[in-house]
């Protein structure tokens, strides 16, 4: 991008100078001066102009305190307050000027000011400026003010007729409530848009920005950033292949690739189109949408068409929601539903419509489920209504558990300890050994079942027990399975891959 800009100015100077040469050359006219003097040591047709001196080329006017004059070469050098005027559109000041009729270059040094006909000014030392194809362009670094912007560079180049400023090399572009840096600035006085090109950082107060491509409305403060792109503001950073940021009202939208992740609350919301606000502070996201949990042995992933973070009412803890076929991966516990919300003030994970869980060999389900966490791990699950837990125990044979109530408590990752309430039934499988013993199945008001690698170890028929211990085989096929058994393997994420698949 640093040579691009030169190339196109020299190309824009070699046709406006193959244009010319097939036209008949305007001569410089001098419209005054205070006094003009011949001297042959100068040179054969060269005029020395002293005081009050107006020179004028087609439609630009120059002024100056003094200037000598060349008829023959159709050029002159002008010296002490030195002022161009191109029409109503520019005007041109430095303290030496060197202009060549027969090109139209201008080339002004020492205090160089552009100022066009919307009040930006450009200051620099050194500026050669083309009346062919009205562009400017500074060399050993310049500086525009525009109403409150301030733009510095080591060069660049201003376009009379688009009103646009191409910064390059080391830009630094000033506002009250931000800093810019890049690599490339377009700078347009007119609509007082930034367009930038190659690495570029906004650093503000409040937030750090970073892309290598867009653009950003001085006036409106609305921006699009694009190209490894992203945003950072306190703990959070919202990435993104593209990123739309209105600042004053703190919206912005996402596009491929987003990712918001926070460092505070060590999570992670993926997906490719996201819609984020700052206050109060709330993220949507769809199309692959994700929720990652960042643990240090192991994270959860999530997957639902829909997610959204919001903050709760009390203004100090997230709530996290899932909608529509939404599936759960950790190492030690799965998870699938069709909506699911997870509250951070009392690290509550409630999953709603079909809920099923994972864990170890145990499949549990309910009409409705609630995973309770400690140190983001699970320490207990409520299911309420229809709650069945079932685990296999070969091709036809499960252990089941069922009730109107069940509260399983974990430990070390597994469960340990159940307790049924209303209704309990249970049908399993002691072993001696790795032999059967037969199929016990009983019913009670209440049961705690302890567990034991994943199996029923004991059952305790708290109240009103009928247990009966079954020979192996004599139960019929259709009496293998207490009322509700759904066996859903197929649908269980086997890896963080898996949350995405859907039957």
């Amino acid at each position: 991008m640093k040579s691009i800009f030169p190339i196109l100015s020299l190309l824009f100077i070699v046709f406006s100078s193959l244009h010319l040469s097939a036209q008949e050359v305007k001569k410089i006219e001098l419209l005054g001066a205070n006094s003009m003097e011949y001297d042959e040591s100068l040179g054969e047709g060269i005029q020395r102009l002293l005081g009050d001196v107006r020179l004028k080329h087609e439609e630009a006017i120059m002024n100056c305190d003094s200037a000598y004059r060349n008829t023959g070469e159709n050029s002159f050098i002008a010296y002490g307050n030195v002022h161009l005027i191109q029409g109503d559109s520019m005007h041109l000041y430095g303290d030496t000027l060197y202009y060549y009729g027969n090109t139209k270059l201008a080339e002004v040094r020492n205090n160089v000011r552009l100022v066009n006909n919307e009040g930006a000014t450009l200051t620099t030392h050194f500026l050669n400026y083309d009346r062919n194809t009205e562009v400017g362009y500074y060399f050993n670094r310049g500086e525009i003010n525009d109403n409150e912007n301030n733009l510095k560079s080591v060069t660049g180049y201003y376009y009379s007729e688009t009103k646009d400023f191409i910064s390059i090399d080391s830009v630094v572009l000033t506002n009250p409530e931000y800093v810019m840096y890049s690599d490339t600035l377009k700078y347009n006085t007119a609509s007082e848009i930034a367009f930038f090109f190659g690495p570029t950082e906004i650093v503000s107060d409040s937030s750090f920005i970073y892309c290598e491509n867009g653009w950003y409305n001085t006036i409106t403060d609305i921006s699009q950033y694009n190209k490894n792109a992203y945003l950072i503001k306190k703990a959070q950073t919202l990435k993104g292949d593209s990123l739309y940021y209105d600042r004053k009202n703190g919206f912005g939208k996402a596009f491929i690739n987003v990712e918001l992740s926070d460092t505070v609350e060590q999570i992670v919301l993926k997906g490719n189109y996201a819609i984020y606000r700052e206050e109060p502070e709330y993220a949507f996201l769809t199309d692959s949408a994700q929720f990652i949990q960042i643990s240090d042995d192991d994270s959860l992933f999530l997957h639902g068409d829909t997610i959204t973070s919001e903050i709760d009412t009390s203004g100090e803890h997230k709530i996290i929601k899932a909608y529509h076929k939404v599936k759960t991966y950790r190492h030690d516990l799965q998870g699938k539903c069709d909506s699911l919300v997870y509250s951070f003030r009392d690290s509550v994970i409630q999953l709603h419509i079909e809920p099923v869980l994972w864990s170890e060999e145990n499949q549990l389900t309910a009409e409705y489920i609630e995973i309770h966490t400690v140190n983001k791990k699970a320490d207990h699950v409520m299911l309420q209504n229809a709650a069945f837990i079932t685990s296999q125990e070969d091709t036809i044979r499960f252990n089941q558990i069922k009730g109107k109530f069940i509260v399983g408590y974990f430990k070390n990752g597994e469960l340990n300890i159940i307790y049924v309430n209303g209704n309990a039934q249970s049908l399993y499988f002691p072993k001696d050994d790795e032999d059967l013993v037969g199929a016990n199945k009983g019913s009670s008001s209440d049961m705690r079942i302890l567990m034991k690698d994943g199996d029923p170890h004991k059952i305790y028929f708290l109240k009103e027990p009928d247990a009966v211990l079954h020979p192996v085989g004599e139960l019929l096929k259709n009496e293998l399975y207490l009322q509700g058994f759904n066996w859903l393997d197929k649908q269980r994420p086997k890896d963080k891959l898996d949350i995405f698949r859907w039957e």
